[in-house]
């Protein structure tokens, strides 16, 4: 049997005493605190998350392959310090039958050692010429009470997962009809002049290259999730008055691989708004070369938060959705963050 301290894998980003690297992961040139890009650390990750799944896998299966099927919560708790090393720790805790949840643990090296964020990849095992079969796993044997913990929290979120996503079908409770109403109804005051859902979208279009092939026929996810997460960072500065720096990713989910000469049409929308939090959902959606196919590639949301050069929140103004769809995305978007902001304390 296998354990999940025989799966654990360790990574380092030498900031410190790499200058090339170091610039590679600033957002400016200009010494001011979280001056780092969220956008590639998602992406490294993503890679860690793939290295530690495929040695697992190729335990059993010398030539398998894994694909990333989902991102969950992704808590920051500090803001990344760009002149400090950054350590990966990962492992897996929990193997279903042809899945794995990977845990990774980043946080500053030395003095004082800092907890910047920990995160929950969802990996599937898969084989064949194209990477379109799953391949069944033997389980974890969990030797402590820690690791039984940690397979127990990786099962419990995927219950609560499919819990909310049936919550998305119910109507809004009181509360939130109270919410929704207040925002319409300043709508129709004379001069109203708030932000409006509608006008707060970005967008971006991209081809696939050859050159970005990671899965056989398919573009490495990492990427794609850079793309989006950079889109919307833009798009949050839409509404937010001062400075927009990542507080959590709620949720990435992976629909349709994404193949070489596909065109993606990224779509980034600030969808909810709360103090000095903005939250952001993206969408992915990719058209074959031959445009005979059309599909919702990923989907993400992610939090940001609205800070001076010191860090310190400042307000955002709140956002007024005016049709149905909007209504319902901000309502799911005030779930997430609720849920969220109830148990975490976020950056």
């Amino acid at each position: 049997m296998n354990n999940p301290e025989e799966t654990s894998c360790y990574r380092t980003l030498p900031l410190s005493s790499d200058p090339a690297l170091r610039r590679r992961f600033m957002v400016v040139d200009e010494p001011i605190e979280g001056n780092f890009r969220f956008g590639l650390l998602l992406e490294e990750l993503d890679i860690m998350a793939e290295q530690t799944a495929v040695a697992y896998v190729r335990r059993f299966y010398p030539e398998g392959k894994v694909v990333t099927a989902a991102i969950d919560n992704i808590l920051v708790r500090h803001a990344v310090d760009v002149n400090r090393d950054i350590i990966f720790h990962a492992r897996i805790n929990h193997v279903g039958r042809s899945s794995l949840e990977i845990g990774i643990r980043v946080e500053h090296a030395g003095e004082p050692l800092t907890h910047i964020a920990s995160c929950y990849f969802t990996m599937v095992a898969r084989g064949g010429e194209s990477a379109g079969e799953s391949l069944p796993l033997p389980p974890l044997e969990y030797r402590d009470e820690l690791e039984q913990a940690r397979a127990r929290k990786a099962v419990a979120g995927r219950e609560q997962y499919r819990q909310q996503q049936a919550s998305l079908l119910e109507p809004p409770s009181r509360e939130e009809y109270e919410i929704l109403s207040r925002l319409h109804k300043a709508q129709e005051e004379p001069g109203f002049s708030g932000p409006t859902a509608g006008r707060l979208v970005a967008d971006a279009w991209e081809r696939m290259y050859p050159e970005q092939e990671y899965v056989p026929q398919r573009i490495f996810g990492g990427y794609l999730i850079r793309r989006a997460f950079e889109l919307s960072a833009i798009c949050s500065e839409l509404v937010a008055p001062d400075r927009s720096i990542i507080a959590a990713v709620n949720r990435i989910n992976f629909f349709h691989p994404v193949r070489m000469g596909d065109k993606l049409h990224f779509t980034s929308r600030v969808v909810y708004t709360n103090d000095s939090f903005v939250c952001v959902e993206a969408s992915i959606e990719r058209i074959s070369r031959d445009r005979s196919t059309k599909a919702l590639s990923n989907s993400c949301l992610f939090t940001f938060v609205n800070v001076d050069r010191e860090l310190n929140h400042c307000p955002v103004p709140p956002i007024y959705p005016t049709t149905y769809q909007e209504d319902s995305r901000y309502l799911d978007a005030h779930r997430s963050y609720q849920s969220l902001a109830k148990h975490y304390r976020m950056i």
